[in-house]
């Protein structure tokens, strides 16, 4: 592996990409809390308000692939900063938002930019630091990232509260501008000079992806509105499963695939995909719906919504060490099942909460839910990467992305239509709890056997 060339500041390395993570992590979560307000003052449907985060997660989850690509073909150095000026307009267009369309339009494109920094920045972590201080830098900036994660609502909040949910968008030029800055001070050309692969970009794979990732989102969130049995949502819904399963034949008939699907091939990375897959969609419905139920039902104010859930959060912190430290110990399938249970007892406790009065017997389910949250994510990394043979790790990675963002915009086209529909949101958390109930099915079977190799081969 290459060394850093001396000009290369590596501490202020690390500051720029722990400060990309913490904007791509905030902007997950800080917008949930501040819909209620958005929606007044554009004049916007519950609808609407929904595309306002399914759109970042769409575009993130059909880009994200693309990332990838690129991250392996040009240097990653240029790939962040076309990333990072993406993601500048598109929070200056969302600031300046005259109406619904705009302000989706907006956030398709800051969709766009994160997935080109997100893959890059921690591809940028790895080969910049050397085996024995590499895990110190991973494991900064994901506690950095963490952080932002748990401070999104708070500031969605008060920004909405405040100010105006306008600086939830305005914010984030100053945030680009200094990790700019420090980018381009920290990391002159010799770090990341020459790409990593060659090859030609797969246009069939990414058009089919692209189309029909949005056909299929696009009639589970206006089914409610058209009629599920209308003829756009039908068509829609069929052009978009015809599309992806299009998609998944040209992937693997392609000897340099945009996504490596053979290594579903593997029961632990497939496994431990569709865990990811959950805790996206798990982790959506949370920040989104729970700030909207505080506020539609109890009347909270988008302050006290935001603090409720950087209160349930905050265990994570905490947790997330020890669920390294346990996965070491006792391997990945153990604390996952673990973890996956909690999380379906807590949104299953959040559902039935929903209907009293309480705050108290809603926040209980809620910290049980931030606490168990790192032993999804962490024991699932681990038992996914430890199944793929170290050369493919990177379109592994790829993979992985992909995947869990789905889980995030399937998650909003789903639920998204349920208080629509129902006006209530306990279905909402309980359909929640039944995709984790899944999940630890398919992680039971799948994850992390003891005593098997069969997932430390590569597939043929």
């Amino acid at each position: 592996m290459p060394q850093l060339a001396p000009e290369v500041r590596p501490a202020w390395l690390l500051a720029a990409m722990s400060g990309v993570l913490a904007l791509i992590t905030l902007d997950e979560t800080v917008v949930g809390v501040a819909l209620a307000t958005m929606r007044r003052d554009l004049a916007l449907s519950q609808v609407d308000a929904h595309w306002v985060v399914n759109a970042y997660l769409l575009s993130f989850t059909a880009a994200a692939a693309l990332g990838g690509w690129m991250g392996d073909r040009w240097r990653r150095r240029d790939v962040l900063l076309a990333g990072l000026a993406i993601f500048a307009a598109a929070s200056l267009a969302a600031a300046l938002a005259p109406d619904g369309a705009w302000l989706i339009g907006a956030r398709a494109a800051e969709g766009v930019g994160a997935a080109l920094v997100f893959p890059a920045c921690f591809a940028v972590i790895t080969r910049a630091f050397g085996a024995e201080r590499r895990g110190w830098a991973l494991g900064w900036m994901t506690t950095i990232g963490a952080i932002a994660m748990a401070s999104g609502p708070l500031v969605g909040g008060a920004f909405a509260q405040t100010l105006s949910w306008r600086w939830i968008f305005w914010i984030n030029l100053p945030v680009i501008a200094v990790i700019t800055v420090l980018l381009i001070a920290a990391w002159l050309p010799r770090l990341d000079d020459a790409p990593v692969r060659r090859g030609g970009l797969d246009l069939p794979g990414l058009a089919t992806l692209v189309a029909g990732l949005a056909a299929l989102v696009v009639a589970l969130m206006q089914g409610p509105e058209w009629g599920w049995g209308a003829p756009h949502t039908l068509v829609l819904g069929a052009a978009g499963v015809i599309l992806l399963a299009g998609f998944t034949v040209i992937e693997l008939k392609r000897a340099a695939p945009l996504i490596d699907l053979s290594l579903l091939r593997i029961a632990s990375f497939t496994g431990g995909d569709l865990v990811f897959f959950a805790f996206q969609f798990d982790k959506i419905i949370v920040f989104v719906f729970v700030a909207l139920f505080l506020q539609d039902k109890r009347g909270f104010s988008a302050i006290e919504a935001g603090l409720v859930l950087l209160v349930a959060v905050l265990p994570s912190l905490g947790t997330s060490l020890l669920a390294g430290k346990l996965a070491d110990r006792l391997g990945s399938r153990r604390p996952l099942l673990a973890g996956i249970t909690a999380q379906a007892l807590a949104l299953l406790g959040v559902a039935l909460a929903s209907s009293s009065q309480s705050t108290l017997l809603i926040v209980a389910p809620l910290l049980l839910w931030g606490a168990s949250l790192p032993l999804l994510a962490v024991p699932a990394r681990r038992a996914l990467m430890g199944a793929v043979p170290a050369a493919r790790h990177g379109q592994s990675s790829g993979v992985n992305l992909t995947i869990q963002m789905l889980g995030g915009t399937v998650g909003m086209a789903i639920c998204g239509s349920l208080p629509a529909v129902t006006g209530d949101y306990r279905l909402v958390f309980a359909v929640t709890a039944g995709a984790l109930a899944i999940a630890l099915v398919l992680a039971w079977r799948l994850v992390d056997w003891p005593g098997t190799t069969r997932d430390r081969k590569e597939p043929s």
